[in-house]
């Protein structure tokens, strides 16, 4: 059932596709459903980011937040019309990750959201990391940001939340600087995981489900491709993943 979601998380083909005599598409659907409501895909992301942190160690010292719009052709919760595809349907991830690149959070809005009013909420998932191993998270945090956020509201937000801010000037040319690792995850994403790069999916909570196993997987692969050089393990594989 879990490899199955997996495809479909993947190819992005309908669950009809995937299904087979062991398992049909309602089944699949429905196993889903109970799992986003056990809160399975949430924990499975959280037990992923403990197992990095413990073994590598996220970057919390510095962040990166940015927007990144996709198709949905199905429409649904968090569907907008889209302002880069012609006014179509899309949906926007406002993403949080580390200055590794390691997905911290993520915020699903439609398309035709700004990125600045996102800011909030998604800065607001480094809460699950405050008594991390009973460390806690930095005592300044520095958040990289594009020329998207150039403004006073953002610079007050990041005053209020005591973060100090790299931000993009409007009106110059492109200042990738530490952001570029967030531009490398949103790539991972969508060229990785099809399901992601066109949403079909209507619910807001299956998505932020789907986007939860996608952060799972991509902090999963990073460990082992860090770890292969810095650990031994019994079935380690022969090369560098």
């Amino acid at each position: 059932m879990f490899d199955k979601l997996i495809q479909v998380l993947v190819f992005g083909v309908a669950y009809s596709r995937i299904a087979d005599s062991t398992c049909s598409a309602t089944t699949l659907r429905d196993r889903r459903d109970e799992w986003i409501e056990a809160g399975i895909f949430d924990r499975l992301e959280e037990l992923c980011l403990d197992a990095y942190d413990r073994i590598v160690g996220l970057e919390l010292g510095d962040v990166t937040v940015d927007g990144c719009i996709t198709k949905a052709p199905c429409g649904g919760e968090t569907a907008g019309k889209s302002p880069v595809d012609r006014g179509k349907q899309g949906t926007k991830r406002s993403l949080l990750v580390d200055a590794a690149g390691i997905p911290l959070g993520c915020v699903v809005a439609p398309a035709n959201r700004h990125d600045s009013p996102l800011l909030r909420p998604t800065l607001e998932k480094l809460g699950r990391f405050e008594h991390r191993f009973g460390v806690g998270l930095p005592g300044q945090i520095t958040v990289h940001l594009d020329a998207g956020y150039d403004s006073k509201n953002t610079r007050a937000l990041l005053d209020e939340l005591g973060c100090d801010a790299v931000i993009s000037t409007k009106g110059t040319p492109l200042q990738a600087g530490a952001r570029w690792v967030i531009e490398r995850t949103n790539s991972w994403h969508n060229r990785g995981f099809k399901k992601l790069a066109t949403c079909t999916e209507r619910r807001t909570r299956v998505i932020e489900a789907f986007i939860a196993l996608a952060n799972a997987i991509i902090t999963l692969r990073r460990l082992l491709r860090t770890a292969w050089t810095t650990h031994r393990w019994d079935n380690r594989p022969a090369r560098r993943p």
